[in-house]
């Protein structure tokens, strides 16, 4: 008697459990499964447009969940090699022995790094030659820019650093950095450093670049978005997602977004779309 009753009641609630099942099944394949959870880790130039990119596509997925934290260009690289991440952020190509089996790359925006100095500072320019004398340590005093003679205060961003990897390799070239800067853990770092110090110069994003620092131009060329995209301003590097190249539907979602749709949102944040 009593086995009739459960299966009676098991009968009655059929219905009801089939369509909890039907939505449970649909909201999974809405957000991605399993794999609905990201985790983004890498590049601090790289990571306010990751962020914004990310909040914009959880509001079209709202049983996604995608967390976005800097730590660095090599970080962010390593965290793909180790599994810690499903996507990681570089602003520097990689490098040889970075680049493992299984792994992909994808282009999602160009950025300009921009050199700046403080807003009083009178010089108006510098030629990528005087931009490597300077952070090689061989030309140290403001006067001999046209400056006043005041010693220049280099500020460098940290081993493993993107944006210090593409300015070494674009700028700097074979010529080594001077030991002696102020080493700066962030692109926001940086700017606050140079906007507080009127001898600093240091790089940045110019996606990061606001009033509080003098963006110069480098051989006659402002760094803007209209030079980056024309490719006429020397400084210009790309920013990476790297993943798996077998990756989960989330992130192959989020991708398909971030070079869709997305690619209005890299506009609006100051870097120039590749799509």
């Amino acid at each position: 008697m009593k086995r009739g009753v459960f299966v009676l009641r098991m009968k009655k609630m059929a219905p009801l459990a089939i369509l909890i099942l039907i939505l449970g099944a649909a909201l999974v394949a809405g957000c991605g499964g399993s794999d609905a959870r990201l985790n983004i880790v890498g590049s601090t130039s790289v990571q306010p447009i990751a962020e914004s990119l990310a909040e914009a596509f959880m509001k079209e997925h709202p049983g996604a969940s995608i967390n976005v934290q800097g730590g660095g260009s090599s970080a962010g690289i390593k965290a793909i090699a180790d599994g810690t991440a499903g996507i990681g952020t570089s602003s520097r190509p990689l490098h040889p022995g970075e680049a493992k089996p299984g792994v992909a790359v994808t282009e999602i925006a160009l950025d300009g790094i921009a050199v700046v100095v403080h807003p009083q500072n009178p010089v108006n320019g510098l030629t990528m030659e005087q931009l490597r004398a300077i952070f090689a340590g061989a030309i140290t005093d403001w006067s001999a820019l046209g400056g006043p003679k005041r010693p220049i205060v280099l500020v460098n961003r940290e081993e493993g650093s993107g944006t210090r990897g593409a300015f070494a390799e674009l700028v700097m070239g074979e010529t080594k950095l001077a030991p002696k800067t102020l080493v700066q853990g962030s692109t926001g770092a940086v700017r606050q450093t140079v906007a507080g110090s009127p001898d600093a110069i240091g790089y940045i994003s110019l996606a990061a670049a606001d009033a509080s620092v003098k963006i110069l131009p480098m051989n006659g060329v402002i760094c803007s978005v209209a030079t980056v995209r024309a490719k006429q301003y020397p400084i210009v590097r790309p920013f990476l997602f790297i993943h798996q190249k077998e990756a989960g539907e989330t992130v192959a979602e989020f991708l398909q977004y971030v070079l869709g749709e997305g690619q209005s949102l890299v506009v609006k944040e100051g870097l120039v779309a590749v799509k």
